[in-house]
């Protein structure tokens, strides 16, 4: 049962434009020993879609070697917008022992039926070796699952969780939430509204300004789902200055300007077309976590 939060972590770059896996490494480290439950590895965070396979391995063979010396999940993006290479992606998970499930994202830019996008999943998950956790994120891919189609993925024996980033928590969510079975994970996607999913009875979150502040993230997310309602609340009003700040420019740009800027990664780069965080926005984001602190 995937549970708590995980973070999808940045990919470090080093100065000459490599994979830093040693950095990678101990990132994973980090929010592992600050409370995470798990690491997402090869998300829209980890800049998945600008690395070639060869990097994609690496990413994946390093947060596997850290998550199972710490006996803690590992979550590998293997979703794109065809049905063909969606399969290869997850059979290649194959080869690395102890990823607890797959994140795959609902087609983008062809724009598939929602009875498309539905057949797509039940084709992927009849072929995974792992667990199948959609995503759902329909402000980036231009085609979203109603909560119609997720129960019907639900009942799926190797779709196992969804993690939901729609916008907001919203009607299509809530009943999500009501009726999904035990077995299925709804985790959150949206960082402003980690609490409110997680009170109406998301199990966790996949959050990417977790890379920031992690326990905090932690104990929020541990006390509502408590139900110690006061603590997580006063908790969230905190942390939300420093969602916003990560997200004021494309991510994970401000991100990786934060990470950089406190010694934790060797350069702040992204790559094209992502461009690298401006001045403001990293200190904008800084200055919010030390608020945070005080």
């Amino acid at each position: 049962m995937l549970q708590g939060v995980l973070v999808p972590l940045i990919t470090p770059f080093d100065d000459s434009g490599r994979v830093d896996v040693a950095c990678l490494e101990r990132l994973a480290a980090e929010s592992l020993d600050a409370g995470a439950a798990g690491i997402v590895a090869l998300g829209t965070t980890g800049e998945a879609s600008a690395l070639d396979e060869e990097e994609r391995a690496q990413v994946v063979a390093a947060c596997a070697r850290v998550c199972g010396d710490r006996d803690a999940q590992l979550i590998v993006g293997a979703g794109t917008n065809d049905t063909r290479t969606t399969i290869a992606r997850h059979e290649q998970l194959a080869e690395f022992p102890g990823v607890a499930a797959s994140l795959a994202v609902v087609p983008y830019y062809v724009r598939p039926s929602e009875p498309g996008i539905v057949a797509h999943f039940a084709a992927v998950a009849d072929r995974s070796p792992v667990p199948v956790v959609l995503y759902n994120v329909p402000y980036r891919t231009g085609r979203g699952l109603g909560p119609s189609s997720l129960l019907e993925l639900a009942a799926h024996p190797n779709v196992v969780g969804v993690k939901q980033a729609v916008g907001g928590l919203d009607a299509d969510t809530l009943r999500l939430l009501a009726e999904a079975p035990a077995s299925f994970a709804v985790l959150g996607g949206d960082d402003a509204y980690l609490l409110p999913t997680v009170l109406m009875g998301a199990v966790g979150a996949i959050a990417a300004a977790a890379h920031l502040r992690t326990s905090d993230f932690v104990q929020m997310v541990d006390d509502g789902r408590a139900g110690r309602v006061v603590a997580a609340r006063a908790r969230a009003e905190a942390l939300l200055p420093v969602v916003l700040a990560a997200f004021a420019e494309p991510n994970p740009a401000v991100i990786k300007g934060v990470l950089h800027a406190q010694g934790r990664i060797p350069t702040p780069d992204v790559r094209l077309p992502l461009t690298n965080g401006s001045p403001a926005a990293v200190d904008a984001a800084l200055t919010a976590i030390q608020a945070g602190h005080r």
